[in-house]
């Protein structure tokens, strides 16, 4: 990163936040034991810019900005930030200098929930099949939400930790059977080209709901992701369990694509809003099975541990142990 940065104190707190196209999270985090306060939400679009709601959290909360890092929904690639989904464009170093602060770091959202695999607690994970986890081995952490976010996490030779942000939600879906077939044409007749993101988020499970329904020739109308999740877990709609099922099998297959790309020993991780909320239907549904069929190298796969991370503000933490760990390196 290009941001500059002072020694860490052993009781040093910071402000971090989680900023989206819709809404900016901000919290107080201890730096040594990761407890998070003060946690307070605002909507981006009553905010002209990114100061403007950093100086809204610390006047409201009474904290004041000195060590801050923030993970925001879009590359990270330079000093000049352009949010992907929200119009607010900052330059990092004009942000640093302008607020006054002592450190402030910018990263991917994902290169956040990655790092946050390191702040989590046993029982903040939910294990979905596979064997024990290689400790220093590359991990990989996928969520569906808004959209569907992408990352992995190495262990340094000095035992230190590095996120590797990418934009792997926007690789193109492969189908796998006839009926995954239908639901390609489908999509790709409303949008063209036919990216995981496109089946793998809400808005995907919303247009998954759709083209399952035009497969069977159902006439239906639209649902929400919410509204859809709420009926598959009831079991009134069986287009929606479909719908459910169908969503999880096309997980498991792109998630042990991710394993396989830097074998993951160290396991896959699930973020994001939709799995967490459906679990109930992931242990019936097909994702472990397809997350392992894998031909020659289903044996790699099967002894791969998947994870749902069910810490509430994981992402939170995340930026945390990023901002720690780069504090601690320019001692």
């Amino acid at each position: 990163m290009v941001n500059e940065t002072e020694a860490l104190a052993p009781d040093t707190c910071a402000v971090v936040a989680d900023i989206g196209g819709t809404n900016a999270r901000f919290c107080r985090i201890n730096l040594t034991t990761f407890e998070l306060d003060r946690v307070q939400v605002f909507a981006c679009a009553d905010y002209p810019t990114l100061t403007d709601v950093m100086t809204a959290y610390s006047r409201e909360q009474d904290v004041p900005l000195e060590h801050v890092a923030i993970a925001i929904a879009c590359p990270v690639d330079t000093d000049e930030i352009n949010m992907t989904n929200h119009h607010w464009q900052f330059s990092i170093r004009g942000v640093r200098k302008s607020m006054g602060l002592k450190t402030f770091k910018v990263l991917n959202d994902f290169a956040a929930a990655a790092m946050s695999i390191v702040t989590l607690q046993p029982h903040e994970l939910k294990q979905i099949g596979g064997g024990k986890i290689t400790p220093k081995a590359p991990k990989a952490v996928l969520g569906a939400g808004t959209g569907l976010g992408v990352g992995h996490l190495i262990t340094l030779p000095d035992g230190q930790v590095m996120p590797l942000p990418g934009e792997g939600g926007h690789v193109d879906w492969a189908p796998t059977n006839e009926k995954e077939w239908a639901i390609h044409r489908f999509i790709h007749n409303r949008f063209g080209r036919v990216s995981a993101e496109r089946v793998l988020s809400g808005p995907g499970l919303e247009t998954l709901y759709l083209a399952l329904a035009d497969y069977h020739g159902r006439n239906v109308v639209p649902l929400s992701a919410a509204k859809i999740g709420q009926r598959a877990l009831s079991g009134i709609d069986t287009l929606a369990l479909e719908t459910v099922n169908q969503f999880f099998a096309s997980l498991g297959s792109f998630a042990g694509n991710l394993a396989l790309n830097l074998n993951t020993y160290g396991g896959v991780y699930i973020a994001g809003g939709v799995v967490p909320k459906l679990m109930q239907l992931m242990a019936t549904s097909n994702f472990r099975a397809r997350f392992e069929h894998k031909g020659r190298f289903c044996q790699v796969a099967e002894a791969i541990p998947c994870f749902v991370i069910t810490a509430e503000h994981a992402g939170l933490r995340g930026v945390g142990q990023y901002l720690k760990q780069s504090l601690q390196q320019s001692k």
